[in-house]
């Protein structure tokens, strides 16, 4: 394939959270940057979708959402057959000649095959990759950032990744609204604004309280950023981390902006973008900040920061924080081990240590 190949179409995979959608901004851009007239084409689910919208190197979008499906097979298989087939028929109407599939799930590997795409290229993880043409051995990710994991496969176009920050694009409506609610709430873009996630992500589910630093520890760290820096605190996140947030403000002498459960994703994403900082644990929303170019202090705990961490590392404006332990990391090739720690991990980063990177990135 050339770069005046006008007749690429291209479907990129990738069901999974905001991070992982995220990752594959690199690949996006440099894809448009090297194939003249190509179109790209992205399946993802209802939640990440909003995330991509504004991005001016996607065409079209898939949307897939398997618990959605479930619900009408229990009700009528006729039905749930008619629903999938006119969802991969519209895949197929687009005459992809290409789909790049980072869901390391059979399932992906069928639907591109039945929608006619001629080179299938993924990752064979557990021998997942029956339906793939081109694939590439995985166990898991943990040598190197899943961005530059992902940057593989495009190996089998010939090129090299030209990008490597990630790109959240954000409409200037957004953007408008988000400095509606600080004004209404009388803070300024001159202030300095510090977005705390104490809950910051829902891909772990019921386990997503491993990857917390501890709301009494957020609400500490906050009062002393309020003392040192006169800093006004917003406190975001899901309307699932609610009782997160009210945790964290139970717990402080001083006073912070509530916004959890407020905000739609897009809305969420712009009110980070007007931050000088952002503190949050490890998940999807460190991704966005670090996305919009906003300074980052992140926790990890489970989860390996070389491959799930800010992407491009740069200390200079990402600080991550954790107490490595001789079980670090428990998460490994997609399978959490029992804690046998008490959150050590998490639970032996300082208050001061945390006030120290802040500083840090705030001066």
């Amino acid at each position: 394939m050339t770069s005046e190949d006008s007749r690429l179409r291209i479907l990129i995979i990738n069901p999974f959270g905001i991070g992982d959608v995220l990752f594959t901004t690199p690949i996006i851009r440099t894809l448009k940057d090297n194939f003249k007239g190509v179109r790209i084409g992205y399946l993802c689910n209802r939640r990440t979708a909003p995330i991509l919208e504004g991005n001016p190197y996607v065409d079209s979008f898939f949307i897939y959402e398997r618990d959605e499906l479930e619900l009408i097979r229990k009700r009528s298989f006729f039905l749930w057959l008619k629903e999938l087939s006119i969802f991969l028929n519209k895949i197929k109407s687009e005459n992809f000649n290409l789909v790049l599939d980072f869901s390391l799930n059979t399932q992906f590997g069928f639907f591109s095959w039945y929608a006619g795409i001629k080179t299938r290229a993924g990752y064979d993880f557990k021998n997942r990759g029956r339906f793939l043409n081109k694939k590439i051995r995985l166990s898991g990710y943990s040598v190197k950032h899943i961005v530059e994991y992902y940057s593989d496969l495009l190996k089998y176009l010939e090129i090299n990744t030209k990008y490597r920050c990630l790109e959240l694009y954000l409409k200037e409506e957004n953007v408008a609204i988000a400095s509606r609610i600080l004004t209404e709430n009388g803070l300024s873009h001159s202030d300095a604004l510090i977005g705390v996630m104490p809950g910051a992500g829902r891909s772990w589910g019921k386990e997503a309280y491993l990857k917390h630093w501890p709301p009494g520890y957020y609400a500490q760290l906050a009062d002393k950023l309020i003392e040192k820096y006169d800093a006004k605190i917003i406190i975001m996140g899901d309307f699932l981390e609610k009782e997160i947030a009210e945790k964290m403000t139970a717990s402080m002498r001083g006073r912070a902006l509530n916004l959890t459960g407020g905000t739609n994703i897009v809305e969420l994403a712009a009110l980070l973008s007007l931050m000088k900082l952002v503190i949050t644990n490890d998940g999807g929303p460190l991704h966005m900040a670090v996305a919009l170019g906003v300074k980052t202090v992140s926790f990890f705990g489970p989860v390996d920061p070389v491959a799930y961490g800010p992407f491009p590392p740069e200390p200079q404006r990402h600080i991550v924080l954790r107490n490595n332990l001789e079980c670090s990391p428990c998460y490994r090739n997609f399978r959490l081990d029992p804690c046998l720690k008490n959150k050590e991990c998490l639970l032996g980063i300082s208050i001061e240590e945390a006030l120290a990177a802040a500083s840090r990135l705030l001066i």
